[in-house]
Order: C-alpha cells, then structure tokens, then sequence
C-alpha cells in the first residue's frame, strides 16, 4: 500500500543500484506505485525511461525553477511533447524557490506560470516545490487554481489550509519525523487526511531514524508511523487512505 508520490530515481545516487532497486527490492516491500519527478531536460529523459520499463512508475515532466534561467527558446513545446507519454501523470517538478535563487524571481515566476497554463490545458496535476516563498506562492496558486500537490510541505498549518481550499493536495515526507519539525508534525496532525499524500523527495529528505542516509520508498514507512502516532491512527490505516488519496491526485484508476 506504499505509493510514493514524489521520487527522484533518475538522480546519480542511484546509478550502482537503480535496477536492484526498481526491479526486485521495492515491489517486494510493498511500493504500488511511485511517481518520479523531472527537473530538467535530461532528467525528464530519464524518467520516460524508467517509466517505460517498471509497471508501478509513473512520471512527471517539468522543470524546476533552479533550471529555469538557462532554458531553450522551445523548453515549452518540448516538455509538452514530453506530456503526451502515457506513463506521464503531472507536470512537475516546477515552482518557486527563492534559497537558492539560481535565478530570478521575475524568471522563475514566468517559467512557473508557464508551466501551470501547460498543465490546464492539457488537463493535468501539477507538483509544486516551494521554498521561502511562500507569500508569491499562494497569490499564484489563487490566481490559476490547479489541481495537484504541494511538495514537501513546508508552510504553517495555515498555509495547508488555504492549498487544500484550492482543492490541493498537501504532501508529506520525512521532516514530518524530524524533532524540531513544528509545522510538519502540526499539518500532519491537524489536516483532514483526505489531502494528504505520502512522498520521500528520494534520495533527499530521509526520515528518522535512518536521517542523513539516501532516501528510497522503503521509508515511507517511517513517516506513515509517525503520521499514525499523531492522528491515533494505524500505520496501515494512514498507508491505506494516503494511497488512495495519492491515485486521486494522479487520476489513476
């Protein structure tokens, strides 16, 4: 009943052991389904890859906004290209982020909001990724009103609020086990679990206790026990209910 909604398998960390990975240790932990996110031109390459090859993966395409100042004059009509797969579900990984700022803001506005129209007219969900702007963030996501997720939340309980008025999906993974991780731990408890899905950022964000390690769908697990914790529930419960959620979002039977 593990489906995690947002992975990183085309990354370098896995080149020594992506195939063992893919092929014979997650199906046996019980992963359904996981949805592997482009960033850039040769990462949404990769993830039709995998896509093709691996029954329960599924993809997005998109770029994300660290990649957004050096793109082609036809970036949009190749990833639209790319949308016509029949293994792509979202668009995505795309958004906003202002920490690193690779560049600027007007450009990575521009990109973003490129990209959600793409998605609208096309009729998919988008996965977002949002850090430290939160503020250009919402008036955005009010303006276009996608469906889709919201990625590695990191906003207040406030905040998941008004995304999931919007009708969007809140996304959780392993900060929400991290002791000083406030906010996770407040939506994780507070949010009705009908907006919750489940996600790793894999190889990114392990959850405690394998913190600092490379992450993979294995450790779900972790952040559906710590979910459980908080809300009284089962493990197995919040597992159920965040998979069927996660098929909603990406409108798989």
């Amino acid at each position: 009943m593990i489906f995690d909604t947002h992975a990183h398998y085309d990354d370098e960390q896995f080149d020594s052991d992506r195939a063992e990975l893919l092929s014979d240790i997650l199906p046996m932990v019980g992963l359904c389904g996981v949805v592997n996110m482009g960033s850039d031109f040769a990462g949404c390459e990769k993830t039709l890859e995998l896509a093709g090859k691996y029954s329960y993966v599924y993809g997005a395409a998109g770029i994300h906004p660290e990649c957004a100042e050096a793109l082609p004059e036809d970036w949009r009509t190749r990833i639209e290209a790319m949308l016509k797969h029949e293994k792509i579900v979202a668009v995505g990984e795309i958004g906003l982020d202002y920490h690193w700022m690779t560049s600027t803001k007007e450009r990575q506005i521009e990109v973003f909001e490129a990209q959600l129209e793409l998605a609208a007219d096309m009729g998919y969900p988008v996965a977002v990724h949002d850090r430290e702007a939160h503020g250009d963030m919402l008036e955005i996501l009010k303006r276009h009103r996608p469906k889709g997720v919201m990625h590695a939340f990191s906003g207040s309980l406030e905040m998941a609020r008004e995304i999931t008025r919007l009708g969007m999906f809140v996304g959780l993974g392993g900060v929400v086990t991290f002791k000083n991780a406030r906010h996770a731990a407040d939506v994780a408890r507070e949010l009705p679990m009908e907006f919750i899905v489940l996600e790793t950022d894999a190889p990114y964000l392990s959850p405690v206790p394998v913190r600092g390690k490379r992450n993979d769908s294995r450790n779900i697990a972790y952040v559906a026990e710590r979910i459980a914790e908080l809300r009284g529930l089962s493990a197995d419960e919040v597992l159920k209910i965040t998979c069927d959620n996660a098929r909603r979002l990406y409108n798989l039977a």
